[in-house]
């Protein structure tokens, strides 16, 4: 099956991870990856209750690495090996203009 995870950062950018023979973290040690670069990267919860979702975490960590680590293509391909196993869905789609994920 195919499966890949992409980021829109702007109408120009788009960075693309084709994951392709290369598995997804299982969804414990996703969480976890997600969880400690939330941490890392000082990352804000979108809503006012302070609630955070895991599409949330998937959204904020990527507007977080928007600048610089979204272009490291080793963190990329972790961040998309991440988000593949934590929301279990082969192909994502993240557009942080809109600051929406697609499925």
């Amino acid at each position: 099956m195919h499966s890949e995870v992409s980021v829109s950062a702007d109408r120009n950018q788009e960075f693309r991870v084709d994951l392709e023979g290369a598995d997804a973290m299982p969804q414990d040690e996703a969480r976890r990856w997600l969880d400690d670069e939330f941490i890392r990267l000082e990352c804000e919860p979108l809503r006012a209750s302070g609630k955070v979702l895991l599409a949330d975490k998937v959204l904020a960590v990527a507007r977080a690495a928007e600048h610089g680590l979204l272009s490291d293509a080793e963190w990329l391909k972790s961040f998309a090996r991440a988000t593949n196993g934590a929301l279990a869905k082969p192909v994502v789609r993240i557009d942080l203009q809109a600051m929406a994920i697609s499925y």
